[in-house]
């Protein structure tokens, strides 16, 4: 699509931040007006697409993408996506543990059993761990926690809960990424110990690196949206 606009801003509105393109409001697919709550998301917004060329490159405007997705998607079908991302708890990557070799055993510990931990006391929703590949049952009252956990964010932190989560394979570590546990780099390394851990020992291919990239990129824009939205 060709740029058909000169000057990307911000316009204050009754219930958020919008932004317009030559004075016009900005729009999603289904020609919602694109409304955030905050004027530091709504700036950035306002930035990508004065950072266009003649050209318009949808894939380089990540936030707007995901506001798309919040007001057009999540807002629309809010019950089913906090389902989507708590049935994650039901076999969370961060529970399923190796039994060899001993250090990968000791990086699953260090790494993921403080996640487990802070989750209990954060929410009170503790989790059984497995070896291998065997399913084992979660406590229900755990799950229910943890379901209301996910169903408290609004729909704009929400959004950016189940992209965490889709990524990191894990509502434990997304969960962990929005509450500033820690950041998208240490994110990325706990959902990604152990392809780390074979890498290290048998090197990368191609299109590891390339879904490893993607990864990164989606947990990164997961902590910026939700940082802009504080």
């Amino acid at each position: 699509m060709k740029r058909f606009y000169r000057n990307a801003a911000v316009a204050p509105r009754d219930t958020g931040h919008g932004v317009t393109l030559d004075g016009k409001p900005l729009r999603t697919p289904t020609k919602a007006e694109l409304l955030v709550p905050s004027r530091a998301l709504a700036d950035a917004i306002a930035a990508e697409w004065q950072a266009q060329s003649d050209d318009i490159v949808v894939t380089a405007m990540p936030l707007t993408r995901l506001v798309s997705t919040a007001i057009d998607l999540v807002s629309q079908r809010r019950d089913a996506v906090i389902e989507e991302i708590a049935n994650y708890a039901g076999t969370d990557l961060v529970c399923y543990r190796a039994t060899h070799p001993p250090e990968l055993v000791k990086r699953q510990q260090m790494v993921w059993q403080p996640l487990l931990n802070w989750l209990t006391e954060y929410f009170d929703a503790p989790l059984h761990l497995a070896t291998g590949v065997t399913p084992v049952a979660q406590p229900a009252e755990s799950l229910a926690a943890l379901k209301a956990a996910v169903a408290a964010h609004d729909t704009m932190m929400l959004t950016a809960l189940r992209l965490a989560t889709a990524a990191s394979g894990s509502v434990v570590i997304a969960l962990a990424l929005l509450r500033q546990k820690f950041d998208s780099d240490a994110a990325f390394a706990a959902a990604e110990l152990d392809e780390s851990f074979q890498i290290e020992n048998w090197g990368e291919d191609p299109e590891q690196t390339k879904r490893r990239a993607g990864l990164r990129d989606d947990l990164k824009l997961a902590e910026r949206f939700a940082n802009l939205l504080r």
